[in-house]
């Protein structure tokens, strides 16, 4: 199947940092997906109904169904109305005659309720005068389970649906030992039925007599582990937590992670974003409990679960700082751990493997920058005695010693920061963050080694002269070799307009806003972005509370309207835009 960048459907989407639950139908609330992140495997785990999931041309792999008086009804008859709470809970309402029926899907987040599963909680109003005889029901198959870093691979195992406990189905494959588990369970005994062939299905069925006036609740559970046995037991303790507990619980934890703009549609904007880079762009590993980075968790993103330092250190971790700083903190180091040994080296596996060389300064850079936008912003300065943060930042210091040119203070890269072959070696994004980076290292590293590094100063004077060919009138170069040839197209992802950011120009310098005037209507998000640094800025902020983007959150690219035309569900990017919105609107005080 090959990968799609865009989805065809405009999913739902929801999850934790164990679970994805990137495709659940705006039709029927039908669940078509359900990833984990595998270190073992360095790569997602995935269940589906079908191959052609992503299309929604495969059987559900859960779907919730309603029987009323022995007539089964179709949610979708009658429409149903989707609100999502707190920008992240997807919540349906659908009405059958006198009967209102609601749902909720969640991944359970928050204090005692951070566990591999999901929860569907259903319920049913009876507005009429007489009572009704009621099944609901959780139906699915399991037709189709995939390894996914960029593009998937089906698992060559038969898949297999079985009655593990009593009254709790469980999904995993045929061959020992398996990747990964799930188990399905209602909060109360409910009936069981199994079909097994190619595609094996299950049913799990609840029945209530409903009087008028009255109101009957119930929720059905699905636990994830790295085999049949752990699945079951997180089922029960889902279980014995109890849906409302868990909801609550998460409820409370994502009202925490909010942010406020002053202005309620980006507010709206902001925090889907952020929200979507703080589960999708991070994730626990099923088999080791461990956090990891990756570019986006959802299956049509072409980058997969492969990160480079500077979208996780610079573009993912700003903005779960914003929202939750403790896990930028383990994030940061985490990020030390893994890439650390050899940093800005280019793609990464999420483990930490090198899948793609390619060296850019600013992914050497990003280590120092995080770190130092961490202590800024918390006063926790301590997170520098960590050895492995430290070891970190005087590797990335010595790399980027390695490539500063012999006769001038600019520092040249290998490929720009897209991944593509830079036109010219050196970069005026990558020095204007290196020259950021020295600053920070000064804060950061010991006394000795501070005294050592290249004044900053002397690097943003050489990008005033290198990279202005024309004299005092003219606009920033993006790229030069130093010796008279330069690139003077903008970078896309390593555009002029974030200078502000990096204190390498003032917003009102006039050369940036030369600079800035050149680019009006980027096809590429990041670039639209670097914008919101510029004199544009209250422009794109407008442009921003209108853009569909895809699914309301990034994508790489993007029309003139705001809608995604390629990369949707780019978590890391999504990061991005919350963090980028923020910033000038409490930073530079900008407004639409």
């Amino acid at each position: 199947m090959p990968i799609a960048s865009l989805p065809s459907i405009p999913w739902q989407v929801t999850g934790n940092h164990w679970v994805a639950l990137p495709c659940v139908h705006p039709v029927d609330g039908s669940v078509h997906a359900l990833g984990l992140l595998h270190r073992g495997a360095r790569s997602a785990v995935e269940f589906a109904g079908g191959p052609a999931f992503l299309d929604g041309d495969a059987p559900a792999l859960a779907r919730p169904c309603l029987t009323v008086d022995g007539e089964r009804i179709e949610l979708a008859k009658g429409g149903i109305a989707w609100e999502r709470a707190f920008n992240w809970l997807p919540t349906f309402t659908a009405s059958v005659g006198d009967l209102i029926i609601r749902g909720t899907l969640f991944a359970p987040f928050g204090l005692d309720a951070d566990i591999a599963g999901a929860v569907y909680a259903l319920a049913v109003e009876n507005r009429g005068g007489t009572a009704r005889r009621v099944t609901f029901a959780l139906e699915g198959t399991l037709g189709h389970r995939q390894l996914r870093v960029r593009t998937p691979r089906a698992l060559e195992d038969a898949s297999r649906v079985t009655e593990g406990a009593p009254g709790v189905v469980v999904l995993d494959g045929a061959s020992a030992p398996g990747l990964a588990a799930l188990a399905i369970a209602s909060d109360e005994t409910a009936a069981v039925t199994l079909t097994g062939d190619a595609s094996p299905s299950y049913a799990l069925q609840r029945d209530f007599t409903v009087e008028g006036g009255a109101r009957a609740e119930c929720a059905f559970y699905i636990g994830a582990g790295p085999e049949r046995d752990g699945a079951q037991a997180t089922v029960a303790v889902l279980r014995r937590r109890g849906w409302r507990a868990l909801l609550n619980a998460t409820r409370e934890a994502l009202r925490a992670l909010e942010q406020s703009t002053g202005v309620e549609s980006l507010d709206l904007l902001v925090n889907r974003n952020l929200l979507f880079a703080y589960f999708y762009g991070v994730a626990r590993g099923l088999d080791d409990a461990q956090y990891y980075l990756v570019r986006s968790r959802a299956p049509w993103h072409p980058a997969g679960v492969t990160i480079r330092d500077w979208e996780a250190l610079c573009w993912t971790v700003p903005a779960v700082q914003l929202a939750d700083p403790p896990l930028a903190r383990e994030l940061i180091l985490r990020a030390c751990e893994l890439h650390g040994y050899a940093p800005g080296q280019g793609t990464r596996y999420l483990d930490g493997t090198l899948f793609e060389p390619g060296f850019t300064l600013e992914g050497c850079a990003a280590y120092a920058i995080a770190v130092d936008r961490y202590i800024r912003d918390t006063n926790d300065d301590r997170v520098v005695e960590d050895p492995v943060l430290a070891d970190t930042l005087y590797v990335s210091n010595d790399d980027l010693t390695a490539r500063r040119d012999k006769d001038h203070p600019l520092y040249h890269t290998e490929v720009a920061l897209g991944g593509e072959r830079s036109p010219q070696p050196f970069t005026l994004h990558g020095n204007a963050v290196v020259a950021y980076a020295l600053d920070c290292l000064k804060r950061t590293l010991d006394e000795e080694a501070a005294k050592a590094l290249q004044d900053p100063e002397g690097v943003r004077a050489a990008l005033r002269r290198h990279f202005t060919p024309g004299g005092a009138k003219s606009a920033f170069v993006s790229s030069s070799d130093l010796a008279g040839h330069v690139s003077e197209d903008d970078d896309p992802i390593g555009s002029a307009l974030w200078l502000p950011l990096y204190e390498t120009v003032e917003r009102s310098d006039s050369t940036y806003r030369r600079t800035a005037k050149k680019v009006t209507e980027p096809t590429h998000l990041a670039q639209q972005l670097a914008r919101l640094m510029g004199p544009d800025a209250p422009l794109v902020l407008e442009w921003l509370r209108r853009a569909p983007l895809s699914l309301g959150v990034a994508a790489e690219r993007v029309d003139a309207e705001g809608n995604a035309t390629a990369g949707g569900g780019d978590a890391a990017l999504a990061g991005l835009l919350a963090y980028a919105t923020w910033f000038s609107m409490h930073a530079f005080g900008v407004r639409p």
